[in-house]
């Protein structure tokens, strides 16, 4: 009689930083590495620790020393170590559900609460807006500090009324809480079609459609189409400052004359030379707000 090894699984669980959090998933779905999460307790968000389930019989010892050669270049872009991974064998493993259990609710600002999509609402966050995220994309799941720089701002200004363009959509995070804010519609675009499935997906979970969100694969060019002859009252762009700098000569195309942009993505220290490139195409800087190293530009016409 012929028996079945178990499977057997290697998890990798490695102590970040938040500056790393976007590089790294990003990484890890670029190599093909889907099974993965974040784990971090709302009231501490800055301690998290990536965790990543590798079939052990695909993954030797040389295997993974190289997955982790790989990833440090990543913290040297930050001036940052990497941490030392901790990796563990854990047999028979629904990694599926070991990976859900490390989401957990997470409120955001005063009003706001990112839900992951399995859980029901805590009764003591029962009077927040509720956007439910799957965050199994890995693409924003609310946690980085530029996207909850994004949110709180949405929330101290709500967009009501306005239409909202989007511009490197990633989950559709910031287009869900700005629609739940009132926007009477988003449009969004980015050049990553895993990205633009997830908004997709994160939409439904919210009950919205395309009337609600529309949002494409493309950048700038695409934004424009979506937004079939108007322009934006404001444009969400959370995004890295280089990749924010080179698209800003388009941003005329897509905000109206009074319009306003949410630009982060960026290092607090990338704030001035990239002030000082809007500022020349004429827009102006009237606010930078920081959490920690990371920062927003809230930005207008002069």
């Amino acid at each position: 009689m012929n028996s079945v090894s178990p499977l057997l699984w290697w998890r990798l669980e490695l102590p970040i930083t938040d500056e790393l959090e976007e590089s790294l998933l990003w990484k890890l779905t670029d190599l093909g590495l889907y099974r993965v999460a974040l784990q971090h307790l709302p009231e501490r968000p800055a301690e998290r620790t990536l965790l990543a389930w590798l079939p052990s019989s695909e993954w030797s010892d040389s295997d993974r020393e190289q997955l982790v050669v790989s990833l440090r270049p990543l913290a040297e872009t930050f001036g940052l170590t990497l941490a030392s991974p901790i990796w563990c064998q854990v047999a028979d493993e629904d990694w599926s559900l070991s990976w859900k259990k490390h989401w957990q609710p997470d409120p955001v600002g005063q009003h706001l609460l990112i839900l992951p999509a399995w859980l029901d609402v805590p009764q003591e966050h029962s009077d927040r807006l509720v956007l439910r995220i799957d965050p199994g994309s890995a693409f924003g799941t609310g946690s980085h500090p530029t996207t909850r720089l994004c949110l709180e701002a949405l929330e101290r200004h709500p967009p009501q009324g306005l239409m909202v363009a989007d511009l490197g959509c990633g989950s559709g995070v910031l287009g869900l809480a700005a629609i739940g804010l009132g926007a009477r519609q988003v449009v969004a675009a980015d050049t990553d079609s895993l990205a633009v499935s997830a908004s997709r997906e994160n939409a439904a979970l919210n009950g919205l459609n395309s009337e609600h969100l529309r949002v494409a694969l493309g950048s700038v060019d695409v934004l424009e189409s979506l937004l079939q002859g108007e322009v934006a009252d404001l444009l969400l762009c959370n995004i890295l400052a280089p990749v924010i700098e080179a698209l800003a000569p388009s941003f005329d195309r897509l905000l109206s004359f009074k319009g306003r942009a949410l630009l982060s993505g960026l290092l607090v220290d990338q704030a001035p030379r990239l002030t000082a490139v809007l500022e020349a195409l004429g827009w102006r800087v009237s606010h930078l707000t920081a959490q920690g190293r990371w920062g927003l530009l809230d930005v207008c016409r002069s």
